[in-house]
């Protein structure tokens, strides 16, 4: 038979285990509930910042400046208007089309290099997204696919 001193000391250690275990849990149910605070106190911010937006009348609501901003959308061209309201990338691009180097046609390879650019598929399909975007706005022109020219190529 069991001594009760052996009994006792069996009964303490099953009980420090179910101790350690439950705080193992507290722990945790800790860490999830800071995590769930921190979603709330998000949630709200959101909503209250929401909330004072819809408040604000139209009229506070600021309308973009046109700017040579870089990574600026490219505005369409229209009349009087001059290539420095484009962002400096593209200002460069069409100060290139309208070189001398420019007047028969660059593809985006040439263009890349004359820009001083690294001739990388990365760096020609950048300048040719831009010179592509430069014609569909007004300020270029694609003469046949691939090879770009200012709008009006100054004659000799």
């Amino acid at each position: 038979m069991a001594s009760v001193l052996g009994l006792l000391e069996a009964r303490e250690k099953k009980v420090r285990e179910e101790i350690a275990w439950l705080q193992e849990e507290a722990e945790r149910v800790q860490a999830a509930l800071g995590e769930a605070e921190r979603a709330l106190q998000r949630l709200v911010d959101a909503r209250a910042t929401v909330a004072e937006v819809l408040v604000e009348p139209p009229s506070a609501v600021v309308e973009p400046q046109r700017g040579s901003a870089v990574g600026s959308v490219v505005p369409h061209r229209t009349e009087g208007m001059t290539a420095s309201v484009l962002a400096p990338d593209y200002q460069r691009i069409v100060s290139v089309l309208e070189s001398e180097a420019g007047r028969e046609g660059m593809r985006c390879q040439q263009l890349a290099r004359a820009l001083g650019l690294q001739v990388v598929p990365a760096k020609v399909e950048g300048v040719r997204s831009k010179a592509k975007r430069l014609v569909e706005r007004g300020w270029a022109r694609q003469v046949r696919p691939g090879v770009f020219t200012a709008l009006a190529v100054p004659t000799g």
